[in-house]
């Protein structure tokens, strides 16, 4: 009987080695399996890195919108229209250089004396807004190459044949826009004792508009602003005299925001090198009718 029970012991012995090396085998073939398992939990991090890439790639390509700051009632070069979008020269050629350098802009429309303290304090990144480029203004923001020639002048209404040249106005009283060049030159000759007042407003046709109804004697105004009104209503105002001075407009940024002004120079060598700004020039006087 023992003999019988340590037979069946050692055969249950034998069975469990049997089947523990079968195991053994088993686990080893699907440890083989595993491995690429094992060698694909990287490439699935790979994949979630390749997608990372991806939008990593996408984002650096994602396009840059810029807030364009402008004084939009400075026909031709910025006004709202009907539909109230803003449009003018500067806001076409401004389109143009941002569609040339591949970023997206967006205008903002505000007081001409306070585009440049948006643009410090970063609520705006360019001005596009019939801006002269002056020194001093130059020591606080960066310009851009002019981009067209301006000049002050002086306007009358049509009917005024007293004032013809700066040594008329003696006593008189002027009509320009605050924050203007017209506006420091307008200081200058009060200093000087020229002009008896100065009348400004926050919107160059506001200063039309004082002008026509007899509020005032004279307007000192950009050039080709007061060509392009004159043009798309005559018989209204007319300019006297030679230009004041010559100036020219250019677009701002930041100071030290190389990258931005490096973009828009470039734009707008390239839309004047292909014929767009000449065309855009011959539609000044279009917009004085929005």
């Amino acid at each position: 009987m023992q003999k019988l029970l340590k037979t069946i012991a050692m055969l249950l012995v034998i069975a469990t080695v049997i089947f523990a090396a079968g195991c053994a085998e088993k686990g080893g073939e699907n440890a083989e399996k595993a491995a690429p398992a094992e060698e694909g939990a990287p490439a699935e991090e790979n994949v979630t890195a390749g997608e990372n890439s991806t939008v990593a790639e996408n984002a650096s390509e994602e396009t840059s919108t810029y807030i364009v700051g402008t004084e939009a009632q400075f026909p031709p070069f910025e006004i709202v229209d009907s539909q109230g979008n803003v449009v003018g020269f500067d806001v076409d050629l401004m389109n143009a250089i941002a569609e040339d350098q591949g970023f997206k802009v967006k205008y903002m429309d505000q007081d001409f004396a306070g585009l440049i303290p948006a643009l410090q304090t970063g609520n705006v990144d360019i001005i596009a807004s019939g801006m002269t480029i002056t020194e001093e203004r130059a020591k606080e923001v960066n310009f851009s190459e002019p981009y067209i020639t301006a000049g002050l002048a002086l306007a009358v209404t049509v009917e005024n044949e007293d004032i013809k040249t700066v040594d008329d106005l003696k006593g008189k009283t002027v009509a320009v826009q605050t924050g203007s060049t017209g506006f420091m030159k307008a200081e200058e000759l009060k200093k000087a004792g020229v002009i008896a007042e100065i009348k400004d407003y926050p919107h160059v046709n506001e200063a039309i508009e004082e002008l026509k109804i007899g509020g005032a004697d004279v307007m000192i105004n950009d050039l080709p602003v007061t060509n392009a009104f004159i043009a798309a209503q005559p018989g209204v105002i007319k300019i006297v005299g030679e230009p004041l001075n010559s100036e020219s407009y250019g677009f701002a940024v930041r100071s030290g925001n190389t990258e931005l002004l490096d973009k828009i120079n470039a734009g707008l060598e390239n839309v004047k090198a292909s014929g767009k700004y000449d065309e855009l020039l011959k539609n000044l006087p279009k917009y004085m009718e929005e």
